[in-house]
């Protein structure tokens, strides 16, 4: 209990210590505000992004997808799933009514 309320009394006097060093000092001097930028030279003419690249929206047709559990008869040749088998569901017995 003694360590505790000295370690609270520490704290109080180094917050004390920093608010009368912060209200000694001038307060224009604590606010600074950070130069504006500087644009490159020629920047106008430059373009500032570079154009979108052309899209058709469609998807690329040279690799088909493959899905997550091949069907059965792939499975009997030989196919192996790409993700293991989900985990059984828990069920458990109904709530009875009081």
């Amino acid at each position: 209990m003694l360590l505790a309320s000295m370690l609270i009394a520490a704290g109080l006097a180094v917050s004390a210590l920093a608010l009368t060093v912060l209200t000694a000092r001038d307060p224009l001097q604590i606010a600074q505000a950070t130069q504006p930028t500087q644009s490159t030279p020629g920047a106008e003419t430059k373009p500032s992004t570079p154009p979108e690249p052309a899209t058709t929206g469609q998807r690329p047709s040279d690799v088909p997808p493959q899905p997550a559990r091949p069907d059965p008869d792939a499975q009997k040749a030989g196919a192996q799933p790409a993700l293991p088998p989900a985990p059984a569901e828990k069920v458990a017995p109904p709530i009875r009514e009081k």
